[in-house]
């Protein structure tokens, strides 16, 4: 049966001397291996459709098993991605978080919506660090967690001071610190700021500008949860990790003129 999805290439791993395995994440039929055979010789038509990134359209040939992908046509090849370190660092570590968190072939639209808006956003250079961050919040749900942002995780409060506890897994307020030791306080900024990587879509978020303490400071939570309630650690993380480590050993990207804001 022939079968014609919109869809994003999460990887490709070589198969033979020229063929490829691909996976794609589809709108229609959730993640699906296909074999792309003879995509590793330049002048086939599949080369270009079965890059990692690669937002269009392919027809897959579904029998037993795994599929073979038959042709495709691109909408977006996110080409600006492969061409910056950073871009492409920051993307795969969003490409390896979903592939992670989908274990079965079953639809997820809003999921897919979240990947296309990241990479479109990454490709059209906004900064690829904050939108790994949106993802990474958003995907919190996928992975079988639901933080309490919105009010007090003990008594319902929307108002005072807050801070972010692990143990309760979303935000207590300053009537209720006493309840985990091990609170993290957090500013209203910073309160305002994960609220907005957890419910505020990304197309809807503009070119927002962050400080890196601030982006470091939310990070280290997000991956905390990631860590401790989930259990997962991604090889993409250690590429993310040296590059914060030694950032000499790297071109840096083009700061954006306009002014910073926390």
């Amino acid at each position: 049966m022939l079968q014609k999805v919109e869809g994003i290439v999460l990887r490709a791993s070589s198969y033979g001397e020229s063929n490829k395995i691909v996976t794609i994440f589809s709108r229609e039929l959730g993640k699906r291996a296909a074999m792309a055979r003879g995509a590793k010789k330049p002048t086939s038509r599949l080369a270009s459709i079965s890059q990692p990134f690669t937002y269009g359209y392919f027809l897959i040939q579904q029998g037993r098993g795994m599929g073979t992908l038959q042709q495709g046509e691109i909408i977006d090849s996110m080409r600006s991605i492969r061409e910056d370190i950073f871009a492409t660092a920051y993307a795969s570590f969003i490409m390896e978080l979903v592939d992670k968190l989908i274990d079965d072939e079953s639809p997820k639209p809003q999921l897919f919506e979240i990947l296309q808006q990241a990479l479109h956003a990454i490709s059209e250079e906004y900064d690829p660090e904050a939108i790994s961050l949106f993802v990474e919040w958003k995907l919190l749900p996928t992975a079988g967690i639901y933080p309490t942002l919105h009010q007090c995780t003990n008594c319902g409060a929307t108002d005072g001071e807050f801070a972010f506890s692990f143990s309760q897994i979303g935000f207590l307020c300053h009537r209720c610190f006493s309840i985990d030791p091990y609170i993290i306080r957090l500013s209203p900024s910073q309160v305002k700021l994960i609220r907005t990587f957890y419910t505020v879509p990304i197309d809807q978020v503009g070119k927002l500008t962050l400080k890196k303490e601030t982006k470091g400071f939310i990070k280290k939570i997000v991956r905390t949860i990631y860590s401790e309630q989930v259990g997962i650690r991604l090889k993409s993380q250690n590429f993310l990790d040296q590059m914060e480590k030694t950032p000499e050993f790297f071109t840096p990207r083009k700061e954006d003129p306009s002014p910073e804001e926390e």
